[in-house]
C-alpha cells in the first residue's frame, strides 16, 4: 500500500511540475523558470538537510556523484523548460519519462550486460518517441504552440531526459551511501550556483505576478516528488516505479482539459507506446 500511495503521489507532483513549468516557461522565460524554481527549491532543502541528516564527511566520490546529479539535473530542466515553451506537454512529457529507458541505454553503452526483452523495449521506446514527434498537420496560425517545428522540440525533450538518465544514475549512487535529502540538494545548489545567482547579477532574473504561483508550485513538487518516489520504493521499488512513470499521461490529460492541447492520431499512438514500455522497462528493472 505504501508504494502504491508514494508512486501515484509521485506521479500527480511530476505531473504538476510539467504543466506549471509549461505555463511558467511561456510567461518569463525557461531561463527564469529554472532560476526560480531552483531558488524556492533549495530553500526548501537546505533545511532539510540540517534538521533530518547528522553531519556527514564526503569522499571525492560523493563528490563526484553529487556534481555530476547536479549538473545533469538543473541542464535537463532547462532543455525541458525550453522544449515546454515551445512544444506540448502531451508530447514533451511522454519523451522526458524515457529518462529510465535512457539511463538503461546508457548502461548498455557503458557494457552492461542486458536481456533480449529489455533491448526489445528500448527499441519500442524510441518508436514511440519518433511517432510522437511526428505532426502532419499543417500550424493553426491561432496556435499559440505552433508544432512546425515538433522534431526540433522532441530533440530538445529528448536531450532532456538524456540528462535525467544521467542524473538517475548518479543520484541512485547517492542515496545508496547518504541520506535522502542530499539526493535533493545537488540539482537546487548547482542550478542557483549556475543560474539563479548571474541571472541576479545580470538583472536578468524575471518574475511576473501571473508567473508566481507556477514557479512556487513547480519549486515545491520538484522536491517533494522525490521524496514521495523514495518513500514508495522503499515498500517495492517496482510498484512505484510502474506508477510514478505515469506522470506523463495525467500530464497530458490535464493539458487537454487545461490549456486546450490537442495532438494528432499518429502522436497518440506514440504518446501511448512510450507509456507502455517505460511502464514495462521500469517493472522489469525492478523485479
Amino acid at each position: 500500500m505504501i508504494a502504491i500511495v508514494g508512486g501515484l503521489a509521485t506521479a500527480v507532483l511530476w505531473a504538476s511540475t510539467l504543466l506549471g513549468s509549461a505555463r511558467s516557461a511561456r510567461l518569463i522565460g525557461s531561463w527564469s523558470t529554472l532560476g526560480w524554481v531552483m531558488l524556492i527549491g533549495l530553500a526548501v532543502t537546505v533545511p532539510l538537510v540540517v534538521l533530518t541528516s547528522p553531519p556527514v564527511t564526503l569522499t571525492t566520490e560523493q563528490i563526484g556523484y553529487l556534481t555530476a546529479a547536479g549538473i545533469a539535473n538543473s541542464a535537463g530542466l532547462l532543455l525541458v523548460y525550453t522544449a515546454l515553451r515551445r512544444g506540448k506537454v502531451a508530447v514533451v512529457g511522454p519523451i522526458v519519462s524515457t529518462e529510465g529507458a535512457i539511463g538503461a541505454a546508457l548502461a548498455i553503452l557503458a557494457g552492461d550486460s542486458v536481456s533480449g526483452p529489455v533491448i526489445a523495449i528500448l527499441a519500442l521506446i524510441a518508436v514511440g518517441v519518433v511517432l510522437a514527434a511526428t505532426e502532419r498537420r499543417a500550424a493553426d496560425p491561432n496556435d499559440a504552440v505552433s508544432e512546425v517545428s515538433a522534431p526540433v522540440t522532441a530533440l530538445i525533450a529528448l536531450g532532456g531526459a538524456v540528462l535525467f538518465g544521467i542524473n538517475l544514475y548518479a543520484t541512485s549512487r547517492i542515496a545508496t551511501e547518504l541520506p535522502l535529502a542530499w539526493a535533493v540538494l545537488p540539482a537546487r545548489v548547482a542550478g542557483v550556483i549556475g543560474v539563479t545567482i548571474p541571472l541576479i547579477l545580470l538583472r536578468r532574473l524575471r518574475l511576473t505576478r501571473p508567473a508566481v504561483p507556477f514557479v512556487v508550485l513547480v519549486g515545491l513538487a520538484e522536491v517533494a516528488g522525490a521524496a514521495t518516489y523514495a518513500f514508495g520504493s522503499r515498500d517495492s521499488a517496482a510498484i512505484a516505479a510502474v506508477l510514478a512513470s505515469q506522470f506523463a499521461g495525467i500530464a497530458a490529460i490535464a493539458a487537454f482539459f487545461l490549456y486546450g492541447e490537442r495532438v494528432s492520431r499518429i502522436q497518440v499512438v506514440g504518446i501511448v507506446t512510450i507509456a507502455i514500455g517505460v511502464a514495462t522497462l521500469a517493472l522489469l528493472q525492478a523485479l
